[in-house]
């Protein structure tokens, strides 16, 4: 069944960083652009940490949200998950999706990088040198939004087909690192036969 995403998430503004965030390995993890990448993923484990002052709790995402890159060539929306075991303050251009009950976090990011919702988001840009996409224009997006049972299964597979790709990428490299090493062998396994240097 269709919905709006306003209907089925809170869409929550990150803080509006006056100022380049310096690093602070005291402070609280900080999600920037930067962050999201363009395979819909974010690791805590590069996050900087930064010191904000005053109240910071309406910005912070945990695990079980979605943030969503509002701003770039590619508008990714990044499921947060267990590794998120402590929460992070999301930094505009940043939105947090926060779900309501009988949405799943996975199949949520997974339908908002869809390409149906990037030709949504491609309608509504603005910006003529760096594109942005409204608040508004995601709230208005419209998701089907099957049963929680559905929901599960598309994300699963999803996952695994995720997890494929960045195997075979590994392969692929590995690969190309076994032919590297046998053709440098075989030069190495040349008889010189007292020729190398002759005229």
């Amino acid at each position: 069944m269709p919905y709006r995403l306003a209907d089925v998430c809170n869409v929550l503004s990150g803080f509006t960083a006056r100022e380049r965030l310096e690093e602070d390995a005291g402070g609280v993890l900080t999600i920037q652009m930067r962050d999201v990448t363009d395979s819909a993923t974010v690791n805590p484990a590069l996050l900087m940490k930064s010191t904000f002052g005053g109240a910071m709790e309406r910005y912070l995402a945990g695990a079980g949200d979605v943030v969503f890159r509002s701003r770039g060539e590619r508008n990714a929306a990044a499921y947060l998950d267990d590794r998120f075991v402590e929460p992070a303050v999301a930094v505009l251009p940043i939105l947090i999706l926060r779900p309501k009950a009988g949405v799943v976090p996975e199949y949520l990011a997974w339908a908002i990088n869809r390409p149906e919702a990037q030709r949504h988001f491609d309608s509504d840009a603005r910006g003529a040198t760096i594109r942005m996409i409204p608040k508004a224009s995601i709230e208005s997006l419209v998701l089907e939004i099957p049963d929680v049972a559905t929901q599960k299964k598309v994300a699963k597979i999803d996952a695994l087909s995720r997890r494929e790709a960045e195997l075979t990428m590994e392969l692929m490299e590995m690969r190309r690192q076994l032919i590297a090493y046998c053709l440098q062998s075989q030069i190495k396994n040349v008889p010189d036969n007292g020729k190398a240097g002759r005229k």
